[in-house]
């Protein structure tokens, strides 16, 4: 049942991209300043290991508007994903989500348990505190956004800055095509601007301190893999094994080699190994409960 707090997910319409495969339904939920068509590497892996592949722009990304009155809490992002799964009717999908987007879909499930069939968070935002702290105003990823560049001169442009720019330069290139093709605008003068207005990125960063997963993370009932990225270094894998895996009724972490925070868009290939690997696993456990039942 949805809970209360949260608004029906039939009256939040959002931005879906198809990215193939015809078999069981996985959603893509991205980071926090990105879109759903930077799954596009990730998800032709996937689908071509015969999962269909589901990803969205969550509001005020890509071609997803932000709504009247948005007020940054992020419980919006999991209205979001609940959208997705009521509008193509996805029946019990596996969640993949990075970043925010890990969080919005453990902030989904938790509204409404039983949607997925499992989780797999790649370093989910998620503060250990309950009660939440609340909004964070200095958040030095929410100042960083601001002094984000937001024009370029062409898309053409926008890439070769990206190039050699942290971290995007350490991005796999057909990742960092990806979010510059779909997440720049063209403007009458020629020129892209950023769909994800740097305004609305600060102020959801600064509001990665205010929504209540960790005091619910432990209602979560179905699988959930923390994936962490061995490079990482805001939090460590030793990080999440300490504060998140232990909240978990059933979790466990996996630390992917080679990559950081950015890791679904630096080896998309390892990613998804990963992923493929846990959902394995679930199936096989899951396949089990059945006969014993």
């Amino acid at each position: 049942m949805l809970a209360p707090d949260l608004a029906p997910a039939r009256d939040r319409p959002a931005t879906v991209h198809e990215l193939g495969g015809t078999g069981a339904p996985v959603l893509l939920a991205h980071a926090t300043g990105l879109h759903g068509l930077v799954w596009r590497p990730l998800a032709s892996r996937l689908a071509g290991a015969g999962l269909r592949c589901v990803a969205y722009d969550a509001r005020g990304h890509g071609d997803a508007v932000a709504p009247p009155g948005w007020d940054f809490d992020w419980r919006g992002l999991a209205e979001d994903a609940l959208a997705v799964v009521d509008q193509l009717g996805l029946d019990h999908p596996h969640g993949l989500g990075h970043s925010s987007g890990a969080t919005a879909l453990l902030l989904a499930e938790e509204a409404r348990p039983g949607t997925f069939r499992s989780l797999y968070c790649f370093e989910p935002v998620i503060v250990p505190h309950d009660p939440p702290l609340g909004p964070d105003p200095g958040s030095w990823l929410a100042i960083a956004a601001l002094r984000r560049r937001s024009v370029f001169p062409s898309r053409d442009a926008a890439l070769a800055h990206y190039r050699t720019k942290a971290p995007w330069s350490t991005a796999a290139p057909e990742a960092l095509d990806a979010y510059v093709e779909h997440g720049f605008a063209d403007r009458p003068d020629g020129t892209v601007a950023l769909k994800c207005l740097p305004q609305h990125e600060a102020r959801l960063n600064e509001m990665a301190t205010a929504h209540d997963c960790f005091g619910r993370v432990a209602t979560v009932r179905c699988s959930v893999r923390v994936a962490v990225g061995a490079d990482s270094q805001e939090q460590s894998p030793a990080w999440f094994q300490h504060h998140v895996v232990p909240h978990l009724c059933r979790g466990d972490l996996d630390v992917v080699p080679g990559v950081s925070h950015l890791g679904p868009l630096q080896d998309p290939a390892a990613v998804a190994d990963s992923f493929l690997q846990f959902v394995a696993a679930t199936t096989s456990t899951t396949d089990a409960d059945r006969r014993r039942e």
